[in-house]
């Protein structure tokens, strides 16, 4: 029988795990400040990722891409998580720790794992205190002022790194 060759670009059997991890106060989508994040909840953005991941995997030609949602308003439990799995890469929105917690920096900087910052709300138009991240550091880019489209638009950055890095 006829081995088939397979190229450096096809995926292990087992599929891409995403992790989409939201932090502190990302809980409250909805109800907090409609006016800054909108009136969409943190179900309705895990709903609208989940159709635009199958999109935007077709449209890269890529499949089995597996998103896995996390919120927490603990620090300690959401810099678990980062490394608890095995992600081939990480949506990330850390939330108000974007711009306090080293310790978040730190971790993403050991873990070495693709990731994309996003925002739902313009940080460059908003308090100044927000416009210093120390989690953008070690990104692959950070995407912010669209909404709920910050995701989509930072999923498609990320799948489209992992790609042409050939992790995907």
């Amino acid at each position: 029988m006829k081995k088939s060759k397979k190229s450096a670009s096809k995926r292990p059997a087992k599929g891409w795990n995403i992790l989409v991890a939201n932090g502190v106060n990302l809980d409250l989508l909805g109800k907090r400040e409609p006016h800054i994040y909108g009136t969409f909840t943190l179900q309705d953005l895990e709903k609208f990722m989940r159709t635009a991941a199958a999109e935007l995997t077709a449209q890269l030609a890529v499949d089995d891409i597996r998103l896995e949602f996390f919120q927490s308003n603990d620090e300690a439990i959401f810099l678990e998580k980062l490394s608890d799995g095995h992600w081939h890469g990480v949506l990330l929105n850390p939330g108000a720790w974007t711009h306090t917690s080293v310790a978040l920096r730190d971790r993403l900087a050991a873990l070495g794992t693709a990731y994309v910052e996003v925002h739902i709300s313009n940080l460059a138009a908003r308090e100044e205190f927000r416009k210093t991240s120390f989690s953008a550091a070690h990104a692959k880019g950070v995407v912010y002022g669209f909404g709920h489209d910050s995701y989509r638009v930072g999923l498609y950055g990320l799948l489209s790194h992992l790609q042409t890095a050939g992790r995907l």
